[in-house]
């Protein structure tokens, strides 16, 4: 079948590796029995998880609309199991419920708004795992203090526990792609719930930050409401990359409510 570049379609084709990336997602209490599948393709990973018997339910997003006949034609048990929709605009609590845990190998244009997605559905899912493009995923793993650490690596480890579980050579795709892959498990974690007062203050510090990298904190922090005697002076003269997650968050908290959010 013909790859459309619009979907930034590239099919795995090695069945080893499929197989790899499934064996990562890991079934149980915390996590429930749901799975949903994003970009199913031709259905390299779909086997694998209907293979399993600890998966309880099943749903597969795909927006190329040739796709679901195929699949159906190879897997009939995926009967009302596909939604034929865009995921980033698909409302996964009409089919799947408040807990699922969420699997695929993501297409690489729209990656890091799929990561943004299931922030925002962080309550409901438990678990992901996902192949992304090898640089996206040395970013969600990367940890305090290098070059890779920054948005998504904040906000992600501030709900999640990451790993970067393997790297994915190109020639195991159809169409290669011009990058490496790398496989990424997140597992959900409540370290900092208690500690969290308000995402969006989050989020703005953490993107006011990492866009002003090269600029200590204090002087990067100008442009937000922050108030600077609720926090250790030393963060003052960090830069951005230096902060933990913990002092992230802690920024945020320092946010004065009165001058209302960012841009507003």
């Amino acid at each position: 079948m013909q790859k459309l570049k619009s979907f930034g379609q590239h099919f795995l084709r090695n069945d080893h590796i499929a197989r790899r990336i499934v064996e990562q997602l890991q079934i149980d209490e915390q996590t429930g029995g749901t799975v949903v599948e994003i970009g199913p393709g031709e259905g390299v990973l779909t086997q694998h998880l209907l293979e399993r018997p600890d998966i309880a339910q099943f749903f597969a997003v795909e927006l190329d609309r040739r796709l679901p006949e195929i699949l159906m034609a190879r897997y009939p048990r995926l009967e009302n199991c596909i939604i034929n929709e865009d995921v980033l605009r698909v409302a996964f609590e009409r089919f799947a419920g408040d807990r699922f845990s969420v699997i695929g190998n993501f297409p690489y244009n729209i990656s890091t708004q799929i990561l943004f997605k299931i922030l925002d559905y962080r309550t409901h899912v438990p678990q992901m795992v996902g192949m992304f493009q090898r640089e996206v995923a040395q970013r969600i793993a990367a940890p305090p203090g290098g070059k890779d650490y920054g948005v998504t690596s904040v906000l992600l480890q501030a709900y999640y526990q990451t790993k970067y579980c393997f790297t994915v050579e190109a020639g195991n795709f159809d169409p290669p792609p011009k990058v490496q892959s790398g496989v990424i498990r997140l597992r959900r974690s409540h370290a900092h719930d208690a500690t969290i007062k308000h995402h969006e203050h989050l989020r703005s510090v953490v993107k006011v930050l990492s866009g002003n990298a090269a600029r200590c904190c204090g002087n990067a922090l100008q442009s937000l409401p922050i108030d600077d005697t609720q926090l250790p002076t030393n963060i003052w003269t960090k830069r951005a990359e230096q902060l933990s997650v913990a002092e992230f968050i802690a920024i945020a908290n320092a946010w004065q409510p009165t001058q209302g959010m960012l841009g507003e």
